[in-house]
């Protein structure tokens, strides 16, 4: 009987890719439950742990939520005139509201908020967790008895998520007021008409679904990079842990987004 001929080299390569791959989301997965747990402990906000999970929550949202809030207002002033006019001239006025609810508030908020959190604190707080795992912090603090896991990772994961949603609901808000000032001016008349559209839109399965998924978003955005700082090893430079971070994290919120679709509109 003639021996089966191996595989071809691509094979192998591809074989041996998904493996790594399947090993590093699955270390990825393992490490961020582990900070999610260790989040939720009431230690983690016992004593001087405190102080510094509200630097990281301040650090977070604070000099994010005025610059999310005024590109937010201006974009929502943006496409709720398009759409506004655009409904017009078809006729479709009395869908206009709706639909910028739908698109704005419902789906692009909430992907903005998120990314833009990641971008400017996330990504960085997971690089500033792998060069302090280089300079040998975690193992400094290990000797001296603390928790470097609660102390380092566990403040970044809860301001992350606290920033991704406050800036969600606060830009959130800002859209829903400048989309009526848009559609009825300064008028107080059209008020009654514009919150049953919006609670028309907003019902219970669609809030419910909403408010998940940015909780998902945010868990994506606080977890991602720091576990994928901790899981892919101290010798990548920053280049590679932001690459790494960056792609694992879009991947998680793709996935949210995909669900969040399918569950609303299938």
């Amino acid at each position: 009987m003639r021996p089966s001929s191996p595989p071809p080299p691509l094979v192998q390569r591809a074989a041996q890719t998904l493996g790594r791959s399947i090993v590093h989301w699955w270390q990825l997965l393992n490490f961020g439950a582990q900070l999610l747990v260790l989040a939720g402990e009431r230690r983690s906000y016992a004593g001087a742990q405190w102080p510094l999970v509200a630097r990281e929550i301040v650090r977070a949202t604070l000099p994010n939520l005025w610059w999310f809030s005024l590109l937010a207002a201006l974009a929502a002033l943006v496409i709720t005139r398009i759409v506004v006019v655009t409904a017009q001239s078809y006729g479709l006025s009395r869908y206009a509201l709706e639909m910028v609810i739908r698109v704005l508030v419902l789906e692009l908020i909430p992907l903005a908020a998120a990314f833009f959190v990641a971008v400017r604190y996330a990504l960085p707080a997971g690089v500033e967790i792998a060069s302090m795992r280089r300079h040998g912090d975690f193992e400094a603090m290990q000797r001296e008895g603390l928790d470097p896991a609660r102390r380092l990772l566990v403040p970044r994961v809860v301001g992350g998520v606290f920033a991704v949603a406050t800036l969600a609901a606060a830009s959130g808000i800002v859209a829903l007021v400048l989309a009526y000032f848009v559609v009825h001016g300064l008028s107080p008349w059209g008020l009654p008409g514009y919150v049953r559209t919006v609670g028309h839109v907003l019902s219970p399965p669609v809030a419910l679904v909403f408010l998940l998924k940015t909780l998902l978003f945010s868990l994506s955005v606080a977890l991602v990079p720091p576990a994928s700082a901790m899981a892919t090893g101290a010798g990548r430079g920053r280049t590679g842990t932001e690459l790494q971070g960056l792609f694992r994290m879009l991947a998680a919120m793709v996935l949210v987004e995909l669900a969040s679709l399918m569950v609303n509109y299938s």
